[in-house]
């Protein structure tokens, strides 16, 4: 038995977010129930790189394993009804609806939590349900942009550069997975639900409550350098450098060691506050240094001296990894449409509650006449709200 086994989640988010943080519920045990329309949630219409799959396109894939898909119509009186019915028995319910349409939708928390009081009600958006910037769209990279995280890295003059993944949105989703994981603790004590309210813009800001202490704090602002350096706020070196056949991350070294291990005096001059005060001067020199031997003999040298640096990995390298691989930290399995799929898994490990893969990604409605039918519909009830296109039954693919 996994740890969430038990608990019902109505899933009725699209895109990253709200659908990552419903699958690692799911990947604990938690029976989640995929809302979704007769035409399909947003994303499996979106793949991520251009890649549709068979039936499902992988970004869709990638989020919504152990999940069972309700196909519904929430904007019909039938479909009204379902959901209604739905939560009255669900211990989870999850949106990232924009404002106002939780209420014509009749799934806000006020007409929700009035049929089960229980309910842990999650809503998830991009700048908060209301204030000035309600309204606005909250996508990653927009997010990411406003989050001031994009200026603490990279060359002063030129612009700045996003990360490489839709971090806002992963941050997010681990809020609203321990936001659910907190509520259902306190209800477990008191046996009242209560509303947990996620936005993006929170969750990018508080994982640099380093870096924005150090501005409220200690009034320094971010002044990024005419070398790249890796972080305004870290000395140098802090970055990568290319070397004879790859790059090497290398991060706060001691210079009086790194000038002994790369043969380079002139870097045991430096002090620790010349790390800071004359970082581009540090950067160029530790960069015509490491460009002269390659990665792997550099990373013997300076791994072997104790010096902090890695190689820097793509992803054929990152799969291919031993500790990777010792960790276990891929999942593989079948998936009836899209074959063998390799993923990542759930990162948490419980010694008597493991995470688990029951089921991959499901197609639209795959799951309508189970779950209407877990959930005390009659056959006779499912066919006339099949029938009048409140829900769509099985895999339309």
């Amino acid at each position: 038995m996994s740890i969430l086994s038990g608990y019902k989640v109505l899933d009725c988010s699209i895109a990253m977010a709200g659908p990552f943080a419903a699958q690692r519920l799911g990947d604990l045990g938690a029976d989640v129930i995929k809302i979704e329309p007769p035409t399909g949630e947003w994303q499996r219409h979106a793949p991520a790189g251009g890649i549709t799959g068979n039936k499902i396109n992988v970004s869709f894939l990638s989020l919504n394993r152990n999940k069972r898909s309700l196909a519904i119509d929430l904007k019909s009186a039938g479909g009204k009804e379902i959901i209604q019915k739905l939560a009255a028995q669900a211990d989870v319910f999850i949106q990232n609806y924009r404002p106002g349409v939780a209420g014509r939708l009749g799934v806000d928390y006020e007409t929700l939590s009035a049929l089960n009081p229980r309910l842990i009600y999650v809503s998830m958006s991009g700048f908060g349900e209301d204030g000035p910037y309600a309204t606005r769209p909250g996508q990653d990279l927009l997010l990411q942009a406003m989050s001031g995280a994009m200026l603490s890295s990279g060359r002063a003059g030129e612009a700045p550069r996003a990360a490489g993944q839709y971090v806002v949105d992963a941050v997010t989703a681990y809020c609203a997975f321990e936001g659910v994981l907190a509520a259902l603790l306190h209800r477990e004590r008191t046996g009242e639900g209560q509303k947990v309210e996620v936005n993006m813009l929170d969750a990018i800001t508080t994982i640099q409550m380093q870096e924005l202490s150090v501005y409220t704090v200690g009034h320094k602002p971010q002044v990024r350098s005419a070398e790249p350096h890796a972080h305004v706020y870290i000395r140098a070196p802090y970055g990568t450098f290319a070397t004879t056949d790859g790059y090497l991350a290398l991060a706060m070294p001691d210079m009086k060691v790194l000038a002994r291990v790369t043969e380079e005096p002139r870097l045991a001059a430096y002090t620790e506050r010349d790390g800071w005060e004359k970082r581009d001067e540090i950067y160029a020199l530790v960069r015509d240094t490491l460009a002269k031997a390659s990665t792997a003999d550099w990373f013997a040298k300076l791994d072997a001296a104790g010096i902090w640096c890695s190689p820097v990995y793509g992803y054929a390298d990152l799969v291919d990894d031993p500790q990777i691989a010792h960790n276990g930290t891929f999942v593989e399995y079948e998936h009836p449409t899209e074959g063998r799929i390799k993923t990542p898994g759930f990162p948490i490990r419980f010694s008597k509650t493991p995470s688990q893969v029951v089921r991959g990604a499901p197609l639209t409605g795959q799951h309508t006449d189970e779950v209407l039918r877990d959930f005390g519909f009659s056959d006779n009830e499912i066919a006339a709200h099949a029938a009048s296109g409140a829900v769509l039954r099985g895999a339309s693919e």
